[in-house]
């Protein structure tokens, strides 16, 4: 958490308040974390976007300021205990927020991205035409890690993180533990078409709010599509699939929880 779609969302609120934009102030205490930010200041906001879990507000003078929201970021209208940084705009004060630190910024050169090495080799957008069938199957073929480690590496695809690659992997019958390169053109193509649909339907719910509370939008209201999970945080559960009497299980997958079930997803090859 964030993933892709509390990031979108996110970008989706903000925006309107961005555009045209002359940053005034960007204030913090932590210039290790929040790196060269004082570019920013007197910069004007001509656009913004998202790359995987980036959001990038593009900046006059050829700079980006490149957020990484981490475990526990967000932005928010009004003063938090947690703020981190504050950014103060001509008509409006944005709040980042962030009790875990976890989050990152930089304002650099537009396209410089060498201090942020995952923004050079991440995979397609799994909403774009650019995340193709063709290009995730030779993606998946090249390795024998695990499908969930994978799909959480960003490079086969980008913006998923550990609730929607369960999400993914439980609609699309795949078991976490799956070698990539074991899984055959149906798996394949059925994972595909499950990564894809539950990124459109969770950026339409306005991504999840999990029991932490950790992700809110910016005007404070909660993301919605905690209530469609099949799979995460539903340990103990019964599989939602229809005619299947399964449980939800827990296991670790490259060290982070994950959520299956063990009756429609079976470890075969």
């Amino acid at each position: 958490m964030p993933e892709l779609p509390e990031v979108e969302t996110t970008r989706r609120i903000l925006e309107p308040y961005l555009l045209g934009q002359r940053i005034q102030k960007l204030l913090h205490q932590d210039p290790a974390r929040y790196r060269y930010t004082e570019r920013a200041e007197g910069r004007k906001v001509l656009g913004t976007s998202r790359r995987g879990k980036y959001l990038i507000l593009h900046l006059d003078k050829s700079l980006e300021a490149i957020i990484h929201l981490g475990m526990t970021g967000g932005f928010r209208f009004e003063p938090h205990r947690h703020t981190r940084v504050t950014l103060h705009l001509p008509h409006q004060t944005l709040y980042y927020t962030d009790p875990r630190r976890f989050g990152k910024w930089w304002v650099v050169e537009a396209g410089d991205y060498h201090e942020i090495g995952l923004l050079g080799r991440m995979g397609p957008e799994p909403l774009s035409q650019d995340f193709t069938l063709a290009g995730f199957k030779q993606a998946l073929a090249q390795t024998a890690r695990k499908i969930k480690e994978v799909l959480l590496s960003q490079e086969a695809v980008a913006g998923i993180g550990n609730i929607y690659a369960d999400e993914s992997l439980w609609l699309s019958k795949i078991h976490p533990e799956r070698p990539a390169a074991s899984l055959s053109e149906p798996e394949i193509r059925r994972l595909y078409r499950a990564i894809r649909e539950v990124m459109r339907e969770a950026v339409e719910a306005g991504g999840s709010t999990l029991s932490d509370q950790s992700y809110q939008q910016p005007d404070g209201e909660p993301g919605y599509f905690q209530f469609q999970h099949n799979a995460y945080d539903r340990t103990g559960q019964a599989c939602n699939r229809k005619g299947c009497i399964g449980k939800i299980a827990k296991i670790v997958v490259g060290g982070r929880g994950t959520h299956f079930c063990p009756k429609c997803q079976k470890n075969t090859r």
